[in-house]
């Protein structure tokens, strides 16, 4: 576990995420706002510091419209690239 703490950085995805690492801000979020995981948990699971964990759910809070529009932004090219998924036959309706 990283006891420094890590900063909010847009290095290896469009979106804002920790530095040196591949979890987002919006994830974080989910996990701890929208699927209710603690947030001890959720620093556990991944081994970084529960800092860090509320390091992302403050980012995610005090940036709402950078953050509205990262959703967007995910939205679209899931609508965009929905066409190139391949499902078995009659099961999107």
């Amino acid at each position: 576990m990283n006891q420094m703490g890590r900063r909010i950085v847009r290095e290896l995805h469009d979106e804002p995420h920790l530095e040196g690492r591949r979890l987002t801000v919006q994830w974080i979020k989910t996990q701890v706002e929208d699927r209710g995981l603690d947030p001890r948990t959720v620093a556990d699971r991944h081994d970084i510091d529960i800092a860090d964990v509320y390091r992302g759910l403050t980012y995610y809070h005090d940036h709402p419209e950078e953050m509205r529009a990262v959703e967007r932004e995910r939205e679209a090219a899931i609508e965009e690239y929905e066409h190139r998924t391949t499902d078995p036959e009659n099961v999107r309706g």
